[in-house]
């Protein structure tokens, strides 16, 4: 039997083409993915960094100053001492269970950025659900501050865990009817059909003048979403030593601490996409491409342009969550779970039947 060399190596180099496109094809799968992580990385950088220089204006002291300029490197001194931190682990604990809560916390909040739209066409996943894909992903969060607070073997921890869960599931439902209500007027539960519906009317259309007692309610939920003062009982140092993360050390406490403003990121970007226009200037009736002269939308500038404007009404909002943590006292476990329950959601069903009935009156 003679076996014709070329067309042996013809087959070789076919099958080793075939392999080169499917690593490039996974590749290039993986790019869109995984290229926002440094990008929310460094959003989270600057959260902390906004935070301290406004909690030091608030109270009239000196923020950070030494680490860059005006230590604006010093969140990054902080994370790079916990990264080479002991990782202790408690003797009686559950030890898959503490070592996996943190993790379960950071990964279901960074899969929400998926379908955020930071500007046009710039969204990893615009889903025709993304706001309740949102929604469903952020009550898995408080699933890992369970497990962390069990697997410590600590009262303390076990206390936050539970604290946490009963939190999240008191302001997750007027969180939702808020966020339905939305969907309601757009006629679209997508993200991004939800800036667009916003931006035909200009400034005039925002979703936060046509709902203003939903933004209200929204505010207060996503507060007690991301446990910030006056809602941070699930970590109450008072009464608590550190709550959840009591036993924490080195990383994993790290995590707990980007797993926290990332949260607040994603809140205020949802605040951004679903009440203050998102990426449009909101300018009447011009919309931003025609602004800056440019026709074809797609373009770089123009998506640059729209990316800066999302960013730029996150920050601002985030002044909101930031002074209030030095000017409101933490609410007591009772007070918190009677304002959920017997205050929100009553208000946020209210505002849903009233957004039914003036779109049934408007059909």
């Amino acid at each position: 039997m003679i076996i014709d060399m070329t067309e042996v190596q013809a087959i070789n180099s076919f099958f080793r083409s075939e392999s080169l496109k499917e690593v490039y094809g996974l590749i290039w799968l993986l790019v869109p993915i995984f290229t926002p992580v440094p990008g929310i990385l460094i959003g989270v950088l600057v959260i902390v960094w906004l935070e301290r220089q406004i909690s030091a204006g608030v109270q009239q002291r000196i923020g950070p100053e030494y680490a860059g300029p005006l230590g604006i490197l010093q969140a990054l001194a902080d994370g790079t001492k916990l990264l080479f931190k002991e990782d202790l682990l408690p003797s009686r604990g559950d030890i898959r269970l503490f070592s996996i809560g943190p993790s379960i916390a950071v990964i279901s909040i960074l899969i929400s950025y998926s379908v955020i739209p930071f500007g046009y066409r710039v969204v990893l996943d615009d889903l025709s659900i993304g706001v309740f894909l949102w929604i469903a992903i952020s009550s898995i969060a408080p699933i890992g501050l369970l497990m962390s607070g069990y697997g410590s073997n600590n009262k303390y921890s076990f206390l936050g865990g539970l604290r946490a869960a009963a939190q999240s599931i008191s302001y997750e439902i007027p969180l939702t009817l808020c966020v339905l209500s939305i969907s309601l007027l757009s006629n679209s539960s997508s993200t991004v059909d939800i800036v667009e519906a916003q931006s035909k009317y200009g400034f005039g259309g925002w979703n936060l003048w046509r709902q203003p007692i939903g933004f209200a309610v929204f505010l207060i939920s996503s507060l007690a979403e991301c446990e910030r003062l006056p809602f941070d009982l699930p970590e109450a140092e008072e009464e608590l030593v550190a709550g959840y993360q009591t036993e924490y050390s080195g990383i994993k406490f790290g995590l707990f601490y980007v797993a926290s403003y990332l949260n607040l990121l994603v809140s205020s970007l949802f605040v951004t996409v679903l009440y203050l226009g998102g990426w449009n200037l909101s300018l009447p009736y011009i919309s931003t491409p025609e602004l800056i002269g440019i026709n074809e939308v797609g373009g770089v500038f123009g998506t640059t342009i729209g990316i800066f404007i999302t960013l730029a009404k996150a920050y601002l909002f985030l002044f909101i969550p930031i002074t209030t943590r030095w000017t409101l006292p933490r609410m007591r476990i009772d007070q918190l779970l009677n304002l959920g329950w017997k205050f929100l959601l009553p208000i946020s069903l209210g505002n849903l039947l009233l957004t039914t009935s003036s779109q049934l009156l408007s059909l």
